[in-house]
């Protein structure tokens, strides 16, 4: 008996004749060069075709960013081309899409590889993320894709051997359905409030507006991230604008001997003649330098005594592994560049290999990875020419630092959702010498950051000293780094090991002593105006929901749902600077609002002022990282969503 083998099946032949076609698998990737990466981990002979790659056994082909997107209100109805109150809210029960014009090519060489008869399995590798995710599905979904087993690469670098262990460890893809689901609901919030609150306030105030700016019309863009952003913007400005600086005069006391002194600061205290007084600014400085000097007179031929000395050491552990936002906020500090610069920047460094996926919001390690960690500094350690990085890991190696990081802070699987914190992966070394000057420097600032987590901590020895006169007190604090520790990786990061002058004169000091007083000075203070956002601060700003946290332990302890995602914070600040809503100074990257924008955020402030809420918009990426996880059902968002756009247009609309 005959049989026609097809698609690695066999099946009778009634024609009685032989057939072999094999099957194949296709992958999908969502660059060209990723696509290349895969080929070559895969150890295959393609031949390069019309967009894609063939072999004996794979086909692999890629997109290019997006191809499928959202349609206009008009492609719904032509009528809605004109912007028109009676025609909102705009809430479609079925939602349309389309190709993008000018990736149509591509488009239709995806489809026709993803509807071919001879594939039988579709290996999904877009970016490992909601927005790779997103990416894929909605080609699939134009496409009509059916009967075909589909699986999801899912990988944390693009390693060969991530590559081959995703491929070989992929789940299948309805796995990831709730975080398509939360995918698409970010699409479609974002499409509803843009659309609907766009047209909304450009028909109430546009001409208002346009007049205001001596523009002949001007159109108001409102978003979700966006329009909050606008509003941390221009709130901090404004606070800058009309802060008005107050003098105050603090009192510094120089105690020991001349050749010998150290100097201290009067604060408050609950037994002090001053406790409660009017004449106080604040807990050390008077308002009138007249009080001041009438209080030095109060204390002139008293003794002064150490009523108290204490002398600590203190422990600083190596900061956590870098985020995105994290390592965005330090490459503008440090070489002032855009985030997306710096997003840019990393994610050619994770194309070429040498950094693992870099839109996370964790910073810390899985337990899996921490376990076989010792590849990646084995691979560094092999590979990385580079003088500064040899002699700390040599350093490792000499003083037999452990590598077990298992019961350290910086693992947590708790604190990881889909991957874990950027580190090196000690391999791609062969691109490296390919790379620019500042991208060489981003990628040290991350090597440095991962080894020093295997470092001992920095120490410090704190003295603090109080000076008694009656029942006035007078405070000097001393602190200097006798082991620097992980600060040795990381030279620049942290000024703490500075010589401090006051620790050799103060380690001597008992309690009890009596101090000469050499002398009192008034010193001139004034209350400062709150800075301004540079471009990295606001990222982190936006991941812990508007709150600029400058102590990085804090920053970590709060961080919750945030405003937009590591993948689109920077491309939200973009935004607003290509629409002239604010503007970055290139070479500070200081954030500052247009004249514009200032007029934009007065009329949302008049009309919608909870979209200027980060709390709010926060609340809304909580929703959808809840339906990711499955927490609460699409139906339940997309419902609160509606409701929401319709309260506010009900309330902003005269019924006629």
């Amino acid at each position: 008996m005959e049989y026609e083998i097809i698609y690695n099946q066999k099946i009778k032949n009634k024609k009685g004749n032989i057939k072999i076609k094999m099957a194949k698998k296709l992958l999908i990737t969502e660059k060209p060069s990723v696509a290349m990466e895969f080929a070559k981990a895969l150890k295959i002979n393609t031949t390069r075709k019309n967009g894609f790659l063939e072999s004996d056994e794979w086909l692999i082909t890629w997109c290019v960013g997006h191809l499928v997107t959202m349609s206009y209100p008009e492609k719904y109805d032509e009528n809605l081309k004109r912007w028109r109150l009676d025609t909102l809210p705009f809430l479609p029960k079925e939602y349309k899409y389309e190709v993008i014009k000018g990736v149509e090519n591509q488009y239709n060489i995806v489809k026709s590889l993803l509807l071919r008869e001879d594939v039988d399995t579709i290996y999904v590798s877009t970016d490992s993320g909601r927005e790779g995710e997103y990416i894929y599905r909605l080609v699939d979904s134009q496409v009509g894709v059916t009967g075909k087993n589909k699986k999801r690469v899912w990988i944390d670098s693009q390693t060969e051997e991530e590559i081959l262990k995703g491929i070989k460890e992929a789940k299948d893809l309805s796995e990831y359905d709730s975080l398509s689901n939360s995918a698409y609901l970010r699409a479609k919030e974002d499409y509803l409030i843009g659309i609907n609150f766009s047209r909304l306030l450009s028909i109430i105030y546009g001409r208002r507006l346009a007049k205001e700016l001596s523009e002949e019309r001007v159109s108001i863009s409102v978003g979700r991230v966006m329009t909050c952003v606008l509003g941390m913007v221009v709130s901090r400005e404004r606070e800058i604008r009309n802060f008005v600086k107050t003098k105050y005069y603090k009192i510094i006391g120089e105690f020991g001997k001349v050749e010998n002194s150290f100097k201290a600061e009067w604060k408050i205290s609950d037994n002090s003649a001053l406790k409660d007084s009017p004449k106080l600014y604040n807990e050390s400085g008077f308002k009138k330098e007249e009080d001041a000097k009438d209080f030095i007179k109060s204390l002139e031929n008293k003794k002064a005594i150490i009523s108290d000395i204490k002398k600590t050491k203190q422990k600083e552990n190596a900061p956590l592994l870098f985020n995105l936002a994290e390592i965005q906020n330090e490459c503008t500090k440090r070489f002032k560049i855009k985030p997306d610069e710096t997003l840019d920047i990393i994610q050619e460094l994770y194309e070429k290999k040498l950094v693992t996926y870099p839109r996370t919001d964790a910073r810390v390690l899985s337990t899996a990875i921490a376990k076989v960690i010792s590849k990646n500094l084995n691979g560094i350690a092999k590979n990385f020419k580079d003088e500064d990085i040899q002699a700390s890991i040599k350093k490792m190696v000499s003083e037999k630092y452990s590598t077990n990081l298992i019961k350290t802070k910086y693992v947590n699987d708790s604190k990881i959702t889909d991957h874990y914190a950027i580190i090196p992966t000690g391999q791609g070394f062969e691109n490296y010498d390919k790379l620019d000057d500042l991208k060489k420097d981003v990628y040290k600032l991350i090597v440095k950051r991962f080894l020093s987590i295997f470092y001992p901590p920095a120490e410090f020895n704190k003295i603090a000293v109080t000076v008694k006169i009656d029942n006035e007190e007078f405070t000097c604090n001393s602190k200097v780094c006798i082991n620097q520790g992980y600060l040795e990786v990381i030279k620049n990061e942290n000024p703490e090991d500075k010589k401090d002058e006051n620790m050799d004169i103060l380690k001597d000091l008992k309690k009890n002593d009596e101090v000469q007083i050499i002398n009192f000075e008034i010193k001139d203070a004034e209350t400062s105006p709150p800075t301004r956002y540079n471009s990295g601060s606001m990222i982190l700003a936006m991941e812990n929901a508007g709150k600029l946290i400058e102590d990085e332990e804090l920053r970590e302890q709060i961080k919750g749902a945030g405003i937009g995602t590591s993948a689109t914070r920077a491309e939200i600040m973009k935004k607003l600077e290509r629409i002239n809503y604010i503007k970055i100074n290139s070479k500070t990257q200081i954030i500052t609002p247009t004249e514009k924008g200032e007029a934009i955020y007065d009329i949302v402030n008049l009309s919608m002022p909870d979209m200027l809420n980060p709390e709010l918009t926060a609340s809304w990426e909580k929703g959808l990282d809840m339906v990711a996880k499955k927490e609460i059902e699409p139906s339940i968002f997309m419902e609160k969503l509606e409701k929401y756009i319709k309260g506010k247009i009900s309330r902003l609309v005269i019924p006629m």
